[in-house]
């Protein structure tokens, strides 16, 4: 027998014997490759003022920098997530992670502002390898532990977005902001080896031409009133998210805290522990309790900003705020998905790439509504925007059980 043979041959007696179907190792890797592939979106923000400097540009222009990296995040979800279904997901994360490495070599080492904005956007762009991983774990995985296993990749997923601004505080602190975007590089080149070694080889679920693929997934939407209401729950809790996320520096570096950059980027480390409600939520869904969680995740999220405004004069108390709201968008998320990855098996990626679409128009729309309305309201306005949103949800989901929607498909939504 070969050395690959062998090696696949030990895949598959790992993959047999796993408690739920999948080894407890490339879940890890899985969760690790998704938070250090989202982080790339996220690095760039505590770095805008260092790169005003370096590039002479305004602040404002330095915030387009954010914008052009999210508006690939977009471009991606819509026109390279659907391709996990066509193509042999393996190679295509690896070609993905490829180009995501090149991409970062090259805002490590521009030399003018629009070099930078080009390389971000494509960087960008192939970071939605997160999201083809999601839907690459929940194939793997068994009907009976499948939104515990989502839920352990999604906990690393998460875990990449709060703690990016941290690492990138912290390094572009010690070594310059170019190591940030290098040292991004150097891991996603070693991640691009690491998932090609490991990961089994998994045929497309569809032979249709591309353009074919783009436009089912539009259709999915219309097709699916499920997969529409949880991006609508999830747009809301995202928006929620970001307004929250986007405006607190301004809160902690300003007079009631007088926080330095570096010392906004450790705040951020109370969110991950948001991360360890993952697993419950995996398992509030093979339950069948992704409904009343649903509701009672956005109940906390309303109280989490409340907290926050009555409790704007102590950092502990916006810190509880911080872990509370981030513990109910992760739970919708992951109920969300559970629900939606039982919809068609055979398109879990463009359901996927349908489902973050629509939510990430509500965290863009979150995060721009957020500065507007604390520039104008202060935090007291912030907070009120921040638990508005999830009530407005929460009312919403009153109307779950005669739409049909519930954690489960219904008949109408197959």
């Amino acid at each position: 027998m070969s050395a690959s043979s062998e090696l696949k041959a030990s895949r598959r007696t790992a993959t047999a014997t796993a408690p739920h179907g999948v080894p407890g190792w490339l879940v890890a890797l899985l969760a690790v490759a998704s938070g250090m592939t989202v982080a790339n979106l996220y690095y760039a923000q505590p770095l805008l003022s260092s790169l005003s400097g370096v590039f002479h540009t305004s602040t404002a222009t330095a915030g387009a920098l954010i914008t052009l990296t999210q508006v690939g995040y977009v471009l991606g979800m819509l026109f390279l997530v659907p391709l996990g279904d066509r193509l042999e997901k393996r190679n295509l994360v690896t070609v993905l992670l490829a180009v995501t490495t090149l991409a970062l070599v090259a805002a490590g080492l521009a030399t003018s502002f629009p070099m930078l904005l080009i390389a971000s956007l494509v960087s960008g762009a192939t970071s939605v390898v997160a999201q083809i991983l999601v839907p690459f774990a929940a194939g793997l995985a068994p009907d009976h532990a499948r939104g515990r296993i989502v839920g352990r990749v999604m906990s690393g997923l998460l875990t990449g977005i709060l703690l990016s601004r941290t690492l990138s505080s912290l390094v572009s602190d010690l070594a310059g902001w170019r190591v940030v975007f290098l040292g991004s590089a150097a891991l996603m080149a070693v991640l691009a080896v690491a998932l090609r070694l490991a990961l089994p080889q998994h045929a497309p679920t569809t032979n249709i031409p591309y353009h074919h693929v783009l436009r089912s997934t539009v259709r999915l939407v219309g097709t699916h009133p499920a997969l529409l209401r949880r991006g609508l729950y999830q747009a809301a809790m995202f928006g929620a998210f970001s307004a929250f996320w986007t405006t607190v520096s301004f809160v902690l570096t300003g007079p009631r805290f007088h926080y330095s950059p570096v010392g906004v980027g450790v705040f951020a480390l109370v969110g991950a522990a948001g991360a360890a409600i993952a697993p419950f939520a995996g398992h509030w869904a093979d339950r069948g309790l992704v409904r009343p969680m649903t509701g009672i995740a956005f109940v906390v999220a309303a109280l989490a900003f409340a907290l926050a405004g009555f409790g704007g004069h102590s950092v502990v108390l916006i810190a509880l705020a911080a872990i509370l709201v981030d513990m109910a968008v992760q739970t919708t998320l992951i109920l969300g998905q559970h629900t939606v990855y039982q919809l068609d098996p055979a398109a879990r990626a463009r359901l996927n790439s349908a489902f973050i679409a629509l939510f990430f128009v509500g965290g863009a729309a979150g995060s721009q509504l957020g500065s507007v309305v604390y520039h104008a309201g202060g935090w007291t306005g912030l907070t009120a925007l921040g638990a508005a949103l999830p009530l407005v949800a929460l009312l919403y989901w009153t109307t779950e059980r005669r739409s049909g929607a519930a954690g489960k498909p219904s008949t109408a939504s197959l």
